[in-house]
């Protein structure tokens, strides 16, 4: 056994699974080190992947060559489509997971990964060598007492340094419940020069299915036709799903909560930490909507196999006897048993604008940061650095170029150019509205955006590009034929009446139908048998069918935000040279000078999306670079 690895990641959560094994298949030895084994990718909080916005991440990570999506459709016990009343560049796919199978498929992919090796310990140290200019990661000590050295290293340590778990006024060490926090790891940091905070996020209580009463809850199904999240062939879509269920809280339920409002740690000051704002728990609920007398709440299964549920909206840190005491007011819930209450779970973290876009940290050469130490809040997001991270570990030891995605490549294009321009002050959490490109962001064209670059990195097989290639051809191949076929008078006005479409007074290409409200390919095909034929004989899927759709309706939304972004691309061609003194130039404000010596953007595009930096500061910069 070596102790010296190309990359080591440390902390075995969504981040470290998807940063390992990105850098093992390009090449890189690489040494996973976890705390445990068994709960490699655990889902600590909501046993789901995706959501809005999340979900296209999910998609990206696959287009790139990720695994998670492949993972999630392997174990998902239930899969939704969320957004679908509105339009395309919002929809977002959400699965429910079996908990337990989608961390034992995780450790099953990555014990049968060529060039990864797993190693069971904590790390209490980092190693850097500090005799050059800049210091430089050498490796990291372990509790153990062993010391592996590497060229390259990604922390992605997650809740765990210097975790502290709250449940009322009671406190206790742990990264989460049953596992015990990480030191040393932040002392190290700190004393080489890094920024530290601390963040705060919840979980809810887990419930016994055997002691719920199922008749009397409103049940949430799947999609009756589910897709799923990985645009590989390998995988299906879920079967046999299992239900969710809405339940409901009330004032008798609000006014128990309130009751421990003297004893929480939220109120009392205990807590320090920087809570979610979007995920809150349910005193914050009741302190900040404090006229509303329910707030609705989702039951969700954690897998196939256990009675466990958890109750999605209902995060506490309030002393247990008062959340088992409001849990058994809720309609449904009268002779309800716990398996364990919710906490409160404080942890560090370091401001990511000390970061470059490649996930190397600006302080020390080879030292890579993802996931919740980032300040970032979903299995999603982490997931999302972590696969960056390690393609990046990896392309920085072999001398090539960094991969930085645009923020109109991508969702994580715009997560990391978040994290690293304009900080965190909360955990950060995606959502569509932070895409400035939204319908060109859709969940349905991921493998279009990024999969050609997955296989060009070497995340892609090539059996999986020429996959790929062919659906590429077949969504190509159906919009030229509605483009070039024309609709004859009185051929489908009976099928446009029934959209509450006007009747054709002349002949249309089918195209142009397609723009109009209520009028789908599928509505159209079975009016026109020319077209069910050409369907047909191409073998177009209904995901193909569904991509060709919202191409062919929203050309005209697309086109004009390629437009704005191919404008704004200037910007981002625009260089500053590094260790530019912005101090010097007076004709910049005050606080522009100050952020962005702090930050040190390397383009004006960068600099023109840091808070405090105005558009009179970047035309100056305009007027000293852009020439």
């Amino acid at each position: 056994m070596t102790l010296h690895y190309d990359i080591i990641v440390v902390g075995g959560g969504h981040a470290g699974c998807e940063a390992a094994s990105a850098a093992a298949r390009l090449g890189s030895r690489t040494l996973l080190l976890t705390m445990d084994m068994t709960k490699l990718a655990s889902m600590s909080c909501n046993p789901a992947v995706g959501g809005v916005a999340k979900g296209q991440i999910v998609r990206e990570i696959d287009a790139l060559g990720g695994r998670m999506g492949i993972i999630t459709d392997k174990t998902a016990i239930q899969f939704r489509m969320l957004n679908r009343s509105k339009g395309p560049a919002v929809w977002s796919p959400r699965a429910q997971c079996d908990k337990e199978a989608f961390s034992a498929a995780w450790r099953k992919e990555l014990e049968n990964t060529t060039n990864l090796y797993i190693w069971q310990d904590s790390a209490k140290e980092l190693v850097v060598d500090r005799s050059g200019e800049t210091p430089r990661i050498q490796g990291v000590k372990t509790t153990m007492g062993i010391e592996f050295s590497c060229d390259k290293l990604i922390l992605t340590a997650g809740t765990f340094l210097g975790g502290l778990m709250h449940i009322g006024e009671r406190s206790a060490e742990g990264g989460r419940a049953g596992d015990a926090a990480s030191h040393g790891i932040t002392e190290t940091l700190a004393d080489l020069g890094f920024e530290v905070g601390r963040m705060k996020t919840g979980t809810p209580a887990r419930l016994d299915a055997r002691t719920i009463n199922f008749e009397i809850l409103e049940p949430q199904y799947g999609d009756e036709n589910p897709s799923k999240f990985s645009f590989s062939p390998e995988t299906e879509a879920v079967k046999d799903q299992l239900p969710c269920f809405q339940v409901y809280t009330s004032k008798e339920v609000h006014d128990t909560l309130r009751s421990g409002f003297d004893r929480s740690p939220l109120f009392t000051g205990v807590i320090h930490g920087i809570g979610p704002r979007y995920c809150p728990s349910i005193e914050d609920k009741l302190r900040t909507f404090a006229d509303k007398e329910e707030h609705m709440l989702f039951l969700e299964p954690e897998g196939r196999n256990t009675n466990e549920y958890y109750l999605n909206g209902f995060s506490s840190s309030l002393p247990w006897e008062v959340q088992w005491e409001a849990l058994h007011k809720i309609e449904g819930f009268e002779d309800l048993h716990i398996y364990r209450p919710g906490y409160a779970i404080e942890y560090d973290y370091f401001p990511p604008t000390q970061l470059h876009h490649s996930l190397e940290t600006k302080l020390i050469e080879g030292l890579y940061f993802a996931g919740q130490v980032n300040g970032t809040t979903g299995y999603e997001e982490a997931a999302a650095q972590g696969l960056l991270a390690g393609i990046n570990a990896h392309r920085a030891r072999k001398g090539e170029e960094t991969i930085t995605l645009g923020r109109d490549e991508a969702y994580i294009g715009v997560l990391i150019d978040d994290l690293v321009t304009k900080g965190v002050d909360e955990p950060y959490r995606m959502f569509t509205s932070r895409a400035e490109y939204r319908i060109l962001l859709r969940q349905d064209n991921a493998d279009q955006r990024l999969t050609p670059l997955g296989y060009e990195i070497g995340l892609i097989s090539r059996k999986r590009f020429g996959f790929f290639t062919q659906k590429k051809r077949n969504v190509e191949s159906l919009i030229s034929f509605a483009t070039r076929t024309s609709i004859r008078i009185n051929e489908i006005n009976d099928y446009l009446k029934s959209v509450d479409s006007e009747p054709l007074t002349q002949g249309k290409k089918m195209a142009d139908l397609l723009m109009r409200n209520g009028v789908t390919i599928e509505g159209l095909r079975k009016e026109l048998p020319r077209l069910d034929k050409f369907i047909r004989s191409e073998e177009i899927s209904a995901e193909e069918i569904e991509e060709a759709e919202i191409s062919i309706k929203y050309r005209g939304y697309i086109e004009r935000e390629k437009q704005i972004a191919e404008k704004l691309h200037r910007l981002e061609e625009i260089s500053i040279p590094e260790g530019f003194d912005y101090m010097a130039m007076q004709s910049l404000t005050i606080e522009a000078r100050q952020k962005l010596t702090r930050i040190r953007p390397t383009t004006i595009g960068q600099a023109s999306r840091i808070p405090g930096v105005s558009p009179a500061d970047v035309n100056v910069l305009l007027i000293k670079f852009g020439r």
